[in-house]
């Protein structure tokens, strides 16, 4: 009954679920299209919240470290397109941020509930969850498990 509360993110080494999403300029983002790169999706609640703005701009400030990995990173999140694009210009994120339109996506990646659960999954070269975590993990973080 409440396992949408207590719900896990998708185990790491499974396979990161197919997906195609319109990103805040409307140009479709499709994981298949990502192959032999390295994905960071950051599921977040909402658009220029406390949390939320902390958390990107994060990923913002350690953009240098990240792009040098070849990690691609993409939030997510129900807000529509002008909402991320103005979230976007506000805090100058150089990153897309993808409009999950109805949850869909967060459905599939368990990062929904009464609103988007904040959760992070770095998906490898191959397709492969290579890191899952809710809450606010560290760029860093990310950037270790590229590393291994």
């Amino acid at each position: 009954m409440l396992s949408w509360l207590f719900s896990d993110p998708l185990p790491v080494g499974s396979p990161a679920p197919e997906f195609s999403l319109l990103d805040d300029a409307g140009r479709a983002v499709t994981l298949s299209a990502l192959r032999g790169h390295y994905v960071a999706l950051v599921f977040y609640p909402g658009d220029a919240t406390p949390g939320c703005t902390k958390q990107l701009c994060e990923f913002r400030d350690s953009w240098e470290a990240v792009r040098a990995r070849g990690i691609q990173v993409f939030g997510v999140n129900p807000q529509n397109a002008r909402s991320h694009a103005r979230f976007r210009e506000k805090f100058h994120l150089p990153f897309p941020l993808l409009v999950d339109e109805g949850r869909k996506v967060a459905a599939l990646y368990q990062a929904d509930g009464l609103i988007v659960k904040r959760t992070v999954y770095l998906i490898g070269p191959d397709g492969v969850i290579r890191l899952a975590r809710r809450g606010m993990p560290k760029p860093a973080e990310l950037l270790a498990v590229v590393e291994q």
